[in-house]
């Protein structure tokens, strides 16, 4: 009877002991898969063996009468509006002009940023701070009043996770997030992207209905741009950058490299490259999916150098009408164009980006192979 009074008094205490150590090793582990460290762990000892998720054929009715038959996706919903336009494109390219282009069309809902940390539907958060180089802009949130229930599906990680997403990528939130607001726009929704360059081909399937409209600018006078009157010098390296990075270079390329090992920050700043490498590595992947998703691409020079035909030509694209093409080209306000000459010459750049293609000539396996080694001549 003592033995037993004294299991009964042990038990309590070791099980106490389990759960406190499994608590302790379950925070541990979430604290290290939040870092980059645990995220190269789990990625280098996963890697090859799972998917995202797993590609099956079209299904089929069940072998079985008793089953149900295989559910299709939900139809648009009647009444739901005209088909929505997204916009993609890279920082300081020019985005906010057409955002504001499509903001003066009567019959549309311009959003200006949708994923932006700044949470523009909610107004304790957003602030009321305008970017000075955005002409003719005021505010950024008229569009967003009255949408708090957006912060029900919002997530402010999307700025920084899984900024690649393939077709069949799983993400209800940010479809539902979308969603509404593409429901709750005032006539045709029009959604200004500069966070899905690398989740277009999730766009296209999830909102199949969309046009897409992709702008790109020359990445030198973008880089040059991105700096934001940073002084950073052309012989810097990545690892002095971060005070200069007002456009998530290093934060986008920390999420990127698990899909373009090319992109690893670390090791670019071990080997003191230039961070205008990342910048030129991450424009052009973003021009290439840009040129393969969207319905229209068109180039920032194009559309400043002639205005009236490259608007036309872009509405005609996405299925716009009744617009004031005068009052709209009057918004524009033409930028500099090729200040980058006043960042380096034209040498520079092209060393740094001749590198940069030669790598992704590599990885893309568009690279021509090494001639082989002459063979002797023959002796006669």
């Amino acid at each position: 009877m003592l033995e037993q009074s004294g299991s009964q008094r042990t038990e309590p205490r070791a099980g106490w002991l389990r759960r406190f150590f499994r608590r302790a090793l379950l925070r541990f582990v979430a604290r290290l898969l939040a870092t980059d460290d645990g995220r190269r762990i789990i990625k280098d000892s996963i890697d090859g063996l799972l998917a995202r998720r797993v590609l099956l054929p079209p299904p089929a009715s069940a072998p079985y009468a008793d089953l149900p038959a295989p559910a299709a996706s939900p139809p648009r919903a009647a009444g739901a509006g005209p088909p929505p336009i997204f916009i993609t494109a890279r920082f300081r390219s020019g985005s906010t002009f057409l955002w504001n282009i499509f903001r003066n069309i009567d019959g549309h809902t311009s959003y200006y940023e949708p994923l932006n940390e700044r949470r523009w539907f909610d107004p304790s958060a957003r602030g009321d701070r305008v970017d000075a180089t955005h002409k003719n802009v005021e505010e950024y949130w008229r569009e967003y009043e009255g949408l708090e229930e957006l912060g029900e599906w919002y997530r402010e990680d999307w700025i920084r996770r899984d900024l690649y997403m393939d077709a069949t990528s799983w993400a209800p939130e940010m479809r539902r997030y979308i969603e509404v607001l593409v429901a709750r726009a005032r006539g045709r929704a029009v959604l200004q992207f500069n966070r899905v360059d690398f989740r277009l081909a999730w766009l296209r399937v999830n909102f199949p209905e969309a046009k897409i409209l992709h702008l790109y600018r020359h990445p030198r006078d973008q880089w040059v741009s991105s700096l934001f009157r940073s002084k950073f010098p052309k012989d810097g390296t990545v690892a002095d950058f971060r005070a200069c990075d007002h456009f998530y270079l290093l934060l986008w390329a920390q999420d990127l490299k698990y899909h373009f090992p090319f992109l690893d920050e670390r090791a670019a700043a071990a080997a003191g490259e230039h961070p205008y490498r990342l910048f030129y590595y991450i424009w052009k992947l973003s021009y290439l999916f840009g040129r393969e998703h969207a319905h229209f691409s068109i180039g920032f020079e194009d559309l400043v150098a002639d205005p009236r035909a490259r608007l036309v030509e872009m509405f005609e694209a996405a299925d716009v009408r009744g617009y004031d093409l005068d009052r709209l080209v009057a918004l524009l306000v033409k930028p500099d164009v090729g200040k980058w000459k006043e960042y380096a010459d034209a040498a520079w750049f092209e060393r740094h980006e001749a590198e940069c293609e030669r790598v992704l000539a590599r990885f893309l396996g568009t690279a021509e192979p090494a001639p082989r080694a002459a063979r002797p001549a023959p002796v006669r």
